[in-house]
């Protein structure tokens, strides 16, 4: 199993300075990936924006969304829109989509109702893998229609390993039956391996394989005690998955390469990491996290 270690900016506002800062710190210093969230009511920047920043900063960082909402969004400019992106960045952009967040603003933004989610989500899926494939798309749904309809450019690769986030049930079937792949947040270690084995079951249930190298998850850490606004974030995303030590999912810098050597162990093998808090300097703190965390990336197990 090889490990690949990214970073994320911590929630909330990043401005020009610090995403410079952070990009061009990941690539300096051995980083595997840069992944940005999507909040379209909070103060986050969009991620396609973010990413093409940073891609016109760096030559070999990977670029991902973690994850980018597709209900709302129309499948042909949204695979027009990423494909676009990816053919700046050369072939490093790095998908992973998901329904959008459980916030009353959210569905607002997106103009779907929650209940309305997961029906979009999985009609609209097959249709972006096949305007990346280079098809003039044929389609009549429920909420879609083209007659037709060829999307260009193409991905650099002719279309992408589609991953998905979520932990809930459905949300793990539908990843198994779907993806490519499996972004798990804000999880345990044990959680994360009952997940895996759900996507996976789900996946061989559809008559379709997961690569083993597929599976990961964002892992937030903190410096010193949990923060109070943190401290209500992991409460309410608790309340969906369950109660659990916030020290099993948010783990302090200094106990960082344990926690991911036990998501390794449950059989992840992609992380993208992200500080609780905004550091007041990008650079310390990728150097800290190099020394934490990094030399697990060249690790084959």
């Amino acid at each position: 199993m090889i490990v690949r270690i990214g970073m994320a900016p911590a929630s909330g506002a990043l401005g020009p300075d610090s995403l410079t800062a952070l990009a061009l710190g990941l690539e300096r210093e051995g980083f595997d990936s840069l992944w940005v969230s999507e909040r379209a009511s909070g103060p986050t920047l969009d991620p396609v924006v973010v990413l093409t920043h940073a891609a016109a900063l760096t030559s070999r960082i990977k670029l991902g969304t973690a994850v980018m909402t597709v209900p709302g969004r129309s499948p042909a400019l949204l695979a027009k829109e990423l494909a676009s992106l990816d053919v700046l960045a050369r072939g490093r952009l790095l998908p992973a989509f998901g329904l959008g967040q459980r916030l009353p603003a959210e569905q607002q933004a997106f103009g779907v109702r929650r209940e309305e989610r997961a029906e979009i989500f999985e009609e609209a899926l097959p249709l972006l893998r096949r305007f990346w494939a280079g098809d003039a798309v044929v389609h009549d749904g429920p909420r879609f229609r083209y007659d037709g309809l060829r999307i260009e450019p193409r991905p650099v690769k002719g279309g992408f390993d589609v991953w998905m986030g979520g932990t809930s049930n459905a949300e793990l079937r539908r990843t198994g039956r779907l993806s490519d792949g499996w972004l798990a947040a804000f999880t345990t270690p044990a959680e994360a391996e009952r997940g895996r084995t759900a996507v996976q079951d789900a996946a061989a249930a559809a008559g379709r394989e997961i690569e083993e190298e597929h599976f990961g998850a964002v892992v937030p850490y903190r410096r010193g005690p949990l923060p109070e606004e943190a401290a209500a974030r992991f409460a309410r995303v608790r309340r969906i998955s369950g109660p659990a030590d916030p020290a099993d999912v948010v783990p302090d810098l200094d106990g960082l390469e344990a926690h991911l050597e036990r998501l390794v162990d449950a059989g992840l093998s992609k992380f993208v990491l992200a500080p609780l808090s905004a550091p007041a300097d990008w650079d310390a703190e990728l150097a800290d996290v190099r020394d934490a965390a990094l030399h697990l990336q060249t690790r084959a197990r």
